[in-house]
């Protein structure tokens, strides 16, 4: 009799499992026919607003922020959500259930060089390549809002019964301070499940830590030998930059020489080299990536240095940027010359060191040079080898380096995440592909704040990441596969 019962049990359990499978295929479905069309809309609303934080001007003031935010609120409304403004953080829910699956998202986005996009950056263009939405943000992180809203909105469309409160986290400075949202977790109570929709899939359990060394260069040039000056290049710190530039000055025919024969290896770039009042310029043209990414592009700022290479040049501002560049850390991806600091992970790989903008105060420079680290070293460990490598070149080149900021951010691994597998047999399931498997990024999202989230989407695996190029985009394809994997999240979790 115990036999037949627990057979039984198990029988109702295959079936209750079959039948969640059924109803998460059937609104996947539904919401994909119902509502694409819908969230396109939506995401072209969303991005034209221009979210970009400003300095000194406080999220919850901006203006920008403000409209934004009431289109949010009038969506919620719209769509039959309830919805709640705690400044920096917006949180849309369905349900009253006492558990809560939290899905968390960034509504504001990087800058964008309006020179760099064939219509405004902060309008979707969806013409000038048929199948793409461009606009800043498609990628990271409003497409990803868009989605979420219509896979809340068709499960509410089914009556779909769930167990927990699905709750949308739209925080609104993710790009720039998480202080207001780390302050802000001090008081959310943690979900029963957080997921981001802020990275990439199959399901991301592992983080690198982001992480920063900015060295304030400080000298003049006598201006009697070969200097440089005017070097520039970069847009923001999370950004393999893609434009760089700097002047030289008093070059010999020696140094000519060199300058052409250095330019002419560099073959992922294009280089221009012009003649300018007292000088030659030399513009490096790269390719813009996500830095957690820096694989996916090719750094101006780090070539721009190469072209350099063997020139002796004064020791001002400019000429100490570039030859720390090209001493500690050239065209080389993983900090292998940065004194002792690389290392690498099994699953999470290696860390990434990428000099990513040149800041100019004064006579002063500041280069910030953006790392990503995975576990495999204390912090302590790290920054003792960083300031290491930071003493011995400044002895080796008889410089003194004005101000050192260094960040060392935490990794995350969390590859025992009780959803992380359910997730994975959705992807599997939306795509075919069997072999998919947990992965790790070189990003950082919002998941580390929770204490057991892990990132599902937006973007494929093997494809190139275009948040925070000048080149963002995601497609229309991909909205759709999108909105049916994040239908079937928001139940199978719901109901967990």
């Amino acid at each position: 009799m115990k036999n037949f019962v627990l057979a039984s049990l198990a029988l109702l359990t295959v079936s209750a499992h079959a039948n969640l499978d059924q109803i998460s295929d059937d609104a996947a479905a539904y919401a994909v026919n119902t509502y694409q069309d819908a969230q396109i809309h939506t995401l072209t609303n969303l991005v034209s607003y221009p979210t970009v934080n400003k300095e000194g001007v406080a999220t919850p003031s901006n203006p920008d922020f403000i409209s934004f935010k009431a289109l949010l609120k009038m969506k919620a409304a719209e769509l039959g959500f309830d919805y709640q403004d705690l400044g920096y953080t917006v949180l849309i829910g369905m349900g009253q259930q006492a558990e809560k699956i939290t899905i968390v998202t960034h509504g504001d986005v990087q800058p964008a060089d309006a020179s760099k996009w064939q219509q405004s950056p902060f309008k979707v263009d969806s013409t000038s390549e048929p199948g793409k939405l461009i606009a800043r943000g498609t990628e990271d992180d409003k497409g990803a809002i868009a989605t979420a809203l219509y896979a809340m909105k068709a499960i509410k469309d089914q009556n779909i019964e769930l167990d927990n409160r699905i709750e949308l986290m739209i925080y609104l400075a993710e790009e720039s301070d998480w202080a207001p949202l780390e302050e802000f977790m001090k008081i959310y109570e943690q979900p029963k499940y957080a997921v981001t929709i802020d990275a990439s899939y199959p399901v991301v359990v592992a983080e690198k830590g982001w992480s920063l060394i900015a060295p304030t260069f400080s000298g003049t040039s006598n201006q009697t030998s070969t200097y440089v000056s005017n070097l520039e290049g970069g847009a923001f710190v999370s950004q393999i930059p893609e434009d760089a530039s700097a002047i030289l000055h008093n070059a010999t025919e020696a140094d000519i020489e060199t300058l052409n024969s250095n330019i002419a290896t560099l073959k992922d770039v294009k280089v221009a080299v012009t003649e300018v009042n007292q000088g030659i310029k030399v513009s490096v043209k790269g390719t813009s990536a996500h830095s957690s990414e820096p694989e996916a592009g090719f750094n101006a700022i780090a070539h721009l240095a190469e072209a350099f290479k063997g020139i002796e040049l004064e020791d001002n501002s400019d000429g100490q940027a570039i030859e720390f560049i090209n001493q500690l850390i050239g065209l080389d991806l993983y900090g292998k010359q940065f004194g002792e600091i690389a290392y690498s992970h099994d699953f999470m790989g290696p860390m990434t060191v990428s000099p990513t903008l040149l800041k100019r105060k004064g006579n002063d420079i500041t280069l910030s040079v953006n790392m990503r680290r995975p576990v495999g070293k204390t912090e302590a460990q790290l920054k003792q080898q960083i300031d290491s490598a930071l003493a011995n070149w400044q002895a080796n080149n008889t410089v003194q380096i004005k101000e050192i900021n260094v960040i060392i951010g935490t990794p995350m691994l969390l590859d025992d995440a009780p959803h992380a597998q359910a997730l994975l047999d959705i992807f599997k399931h939306f795509t075919g592909d069997s072999d998919a498997g947990f992965v790790s990024i070189g990003g950082g999202t919002n998941a580390k704040l929770f204490e057991n989230a892990v990132s599902f989407g937006p973007s494929m695996p093997g494809k190139k990441y275009t948040g925070h190029s000048e080149h963002e985009f995601i497609t229309v394809a991909q909205l759709k596969l999108n909105l049916k994997m994040y239908t079937a999240m928001m139940i199978k979790l719901g109901n967990m």
